[in-house]
């Protein structure tokens, strides 16, 4: 007898938990309580639907007591069907409610469903977000390369947050601003004198267009000075000048070694057809007297000449050892 009550009570305990799961009768009266008008039978059907209750109801007791009126169950379950964040949602419908900004129902799902945090973009449009950009170098006419950092304040546009550009492009449209002041500025020390003048010029260019954010100022950080690369340009141009210089002269060297190496082959081969000449003289001799052309005396007058010729030669040119010796000794 104890064992079958001990099953009963266990059963209806099941039964009961079963019933409180699928007909959340606390979350109702706390509903009720609130003065959110919902059906105890739509709760049940909620679990059916794969929809949370808790999620639902408490979304729309914070709707109802922040005042907004036109939300309704089927739109907050739709959304929540469709992927998207119903606290979320109603939390930034309530923030916009109070401070005053338009945004509807459908604007705020859309925005959330886009992936983006509507909630923050809300609280973006309240409280405006800073945004440090990276140093940025850029250099001026004059050669000298600054690096600035600037600091973007920014407010979230609600209207833009569907398909508009993030940070990234903000940072990177400012980058190519900063880079632009600075390098139609004549000279570095007027960008020193004036770092205003880069946030003027930067914030006339629009540069918030197409993006989910609105610019309300760039301030410009710090501004330190870099290189002079107009300096760095002209040493490696004379480096090159001077390379290119140097293989011109070492080319015309090689040149005029291989014109003088040809000139003296030539004058071998000169040479070496001289000596080939001088060796057929005898021959010829030879021949001149077996053919009756040159006689005897014919020859010792040669001789005479070329002693005659040696001898002058050779008193012409001393000796360097007779150059010092007394002419008595």
């Amino acid at each position: 007898m104890d064992l079958l009550f001990l099953v009963t009570v266990a059963i209806a305990f099941v039964l009961l938990c079963i019933f409180f799961y699928y007909v959340p009768f606390l979350l109702w009266i706390s509903a009720k309580v609130s003065g959110v008008n919902i059906s105890l039978i739509q709760l049940f059907l909620m679990r059916i639907r794969k929809v949370p209750p808790g999620v639902i109801t408490r979304a729309m007791i914070e709707a109802h007591k922040a005042g907004l009126k036109t939300l309704t169950r089927d739109e907050l379950e739709a959304h929540y069907l469709a992927g998207g964040h119903v606290e979320r949602v109603v939390h930034a419908l309530v923030s916009a409610s109070k401070a005053n900004i338009d945004l509807s129902f459908q604007m705020a799902t859309a925005i959330d469903l886009a992936g983006r945090d509507v909630f923050q973009a809300v609280q973006m449009s309240v409280n405006p977000k800073v945004i440090d950009t990276p140093p940025v170098a850029a250099v001026a006419k004059d050669g000298i390369q600054l690096i600035a950092k600037a600091r973007v304040t920014v407010r979230a546009n609600i209207k833009q947050l569907v398909g508009g550009a993030g940070e990234e492009t903000i940072l990177a449209r400012v980058g190519e601003g900063i880079v632009s002041s600075i390098g139609s500025s004549g000279s570095h020390k007027s960008v020193l004198e004036n770092p205003d003048s880069i946030s003027k010029l930067v914030l006339r260019k629009g540069l918030d267009a197409g993006t989910a954010f609105e610019i309300l100022s760039i301030d410009i950080a710090d501004i330190d000075i870099g290189k002079n690369i107009g300096a760095v340009l002209q040493m490696d141009q004379a480096q090159a000048d001077k390379n290119i210089a140097q293989a011109k002269a070492e080319e015309r060297r090689a040149m005029a070694v291989a014109t003088e190496q040809e000139m003296k082959a030539k004058a071998q081969e000169a040479r070496a057809k001289v000596i080939e000449a001088e060796a057929e003289i005898p021959k010829a001799m030879a021949e001149a007297f077996r053919t009756g052309n040159l006689g005897i005396m014919d020859y010792y007058r040669m001789k005479n000449i070329e002693a005659d010729t040696s001898m002058r030669d050779a008193i012409s040119k001393p000796s360097s050892g007779n150059q010092n010796k007394p002419l008595n000794g």
